[in-house]
């Protein structure tokens, strides 16, 4: 990095990534679709130095990018072996045998003001209401194996509310993404660096030093490094805000299998276990396993042994193990360094957050992309507001482990009598009142149908609002009755999530060993 321009809001000039994967390739492919070669990009990685690369799943927000990104949404399915999502299947997590899926988009609709889990409430108190999955388009479609894109021009039918992601390979999603990024004009420099080198005068990062000797330069350093943190840890010394004493879990164990024979599900599967749980993440060519689980709990052969037992299908190979420390970088942009990704903290997958968290950083940098001055008041709202996200989602995924039935091992125990960050508890308590939800912030991620689904299908014992008792009791329970025989009449009607992708967006076959 030259010395500072005389001129603080004169554009900088180049943009030097470190690290690729999954958080580097995103932050590639992105900026060259929007500056149009305005910037040098470049972006260093060593084929030495593999990824995680275990995030497979993801949220609907993932579409918005893909849109900036100007990626055709078909196109990118097959390339990357995906299929859909409409939610999270969340089993043995209120107590053993007990399932809801937490779906995306809308729970039934709304009479008057009062949202339809209000009616629910009342309803299944006198036991005259199905499991809530049946009043969500999302939830009733996954259970049913179906899938169609939602048609945003009824707006009377559940279908223009049906929202979705997807799950897809993300070694094959960082592939592609190198392929658009490359051809848009980044530089893909191969090498594994050695040694990050500051600026005498103010600290700022002049360039690193690859293990050839090469130097690399750069005005605006973006630190897609993963764990190992090379330049926000490493190099600018920003701290990390650990918060294992909430999110116990410290491990991963990560397998694909051969894909199942049966049906190819629509949803994410989360199996909770003694010490930890399970995901399944169906894949065209495969599908992704992992055992997430808390060291201090169970031993890593144990937790070996209790992810091999509980595969649909056989296992493609040994299971790859990952360590990991819940929480966040103290400052996620200091100087000219900015942290995306894994550099920047670490929530468990539990939600499919870690490639939303690497989207929502990256347009938070556009919004506040700087001059050459790099203002301190710019970091400042960078910071501020990333903090805000990560003690948001944070709470969110405590959530599902403090509201449990679940005291059958050391480790449940232990969870549900913690103490939360009073955030989670006054929210907790409001919703316990009268299953009511009200937003902190425009930027917070779960909204009121999260919040609704994982709360009430955990077992958080709620009573209805008031203001439903002013309804008479046989146009709310008719009104009920209503939405369910609707839901289930749409999702009956949706093609297979196996057919709907036969027939739009079936990937070719792998070669082998990929």
């Amino acid at each position: 990095m030259t010395d500072p321009d005389p001129n603080p809001n004169a554009p900088i000039r180049t943009i030097t990534i470190v690290g690729g994967g999954t958080a580097g390739w995103m932050t590639a492919a992105l900026l060259s679709r929007l500056f149009l070669g305005a910037y040098t990009i470049r972006l260093i990685e060593s084929e030495e130095i593999g990824t995680i690369g275990v995030g497979e799943a993801t949220i609907p927000a993932i579409r918005t990018f893909n849109g900036l990104a100007g990626i055709d949404e078909y196109e990118m399915v097959r390339a990357t072996q995906a299929t859909f999502k409409l939610g999270i299947e969340f089993r043995n997590w209120r107590e053993p045998g007990h399932s809801y899926i937490h779906g995306f988009g809308k729970i039934g609709q709304d009479l008057y003001w009062l949202h339809c889990h209000q009616f629910w409430l009342k309803e299944a108190a006198r036991g005259r209401a199905k499991h809530l999955d049946h009043y969500a388009l999302n939830t009733l479609a996954a259970r049913m194996n179906r899938f169609a894109m939602p048609d945003p021009s009824n707006p009377y039918s559940p279908m223009a509310d049906l929202d979705y992601a997807y799950h897809f390979d993300a070694s094959l999603y960082a592939r592609y993404l190198r392929g658009r990024a490359e051809a848009a004009g980044v530089e893909r420099i191969e090498g594994r660096i050695v040694a990050a080198k500051a600026r005498a005068s103010d600290g700022f990062l002049d360039h690193v030093v690859l293990a050839d000797g090469r130097t690399v330069d750069g005005d605006l350093f973006i630190d897609c490094s993963g764990m190992r943190a090379l330049l926000i840890g490493e190099a600018m010394g920003v701290g990390y805000e650990d918060w294992s004493q909430w999110l116990l879990c410290d491990r991963a164990l990560a397998v694909p299998s051969v894909r199942g024979g049966g049906l190819l599900t629509p949803y994410t599967r989360s199996t909770a276990h003694g010490a930890g749980w399970q995901w399944r993440i169906p894949l065209q060519h495969r599908t992704g396993n992992g055992h997430v689980y808390a060291s201090g709990f169970t031993s890593d052969d144990e937790a070996a042994t209790t992810l091999l037992a509980h595969l649909d299908t056989p296992a493609l190979g040994d299971p790859r193990a990952v360590r990991f420390r819940p929480g966040k970088r103290i400052r996620a942009w200091e100087k000219n360094v900015v942290a995306l990704g894994l550099a920047g903290g670490f929530l468990e997958p539990l939600e499919s957050t870690s490639i939303h968290l690497i989207q929502t950083g990256l347009l938070r940098l556009i919004a506040l992309f700087p001059g050459r001055g790099f203002h301190a008041v710019d970091r400042e709202e960078y910071n501020r507001q990333t903090d805000f996200e990560y003690r948001d989602v944070r709470d969110f995924i405590i959530a599902h482990y403090k509201v449990t039935n679940r005291q059958d091992t050391p480790f449940w125990q232990y969870l549900k009598h913690m103490d939360v960050p009073d955030s989670l508890a006054e929210r907790i308590a409001l919703f316990r009142s009268s299953a009511r939800f009200f937003m902190h912030g425009k930027a917070e991620l779960f909204r009121e149908e999260s919040w609704v689904q994982v709360l009430l299908g955990q077992g958080l014992v709620a009573r209805h609002d008031p203001m439903v008792d002013m309804i008479p009791d046989a146009q709310a329970s008719d009104f009920l009755k209503d939405v369910e025989e609707v839901i289930a009449e749409v999702a009956a009607a949706m093609p297979t999530h196996e057919a709907f992708i036969a027939r739009h967006c079936r990937a070719p076959a792998l070669p082998a060993g990929l």
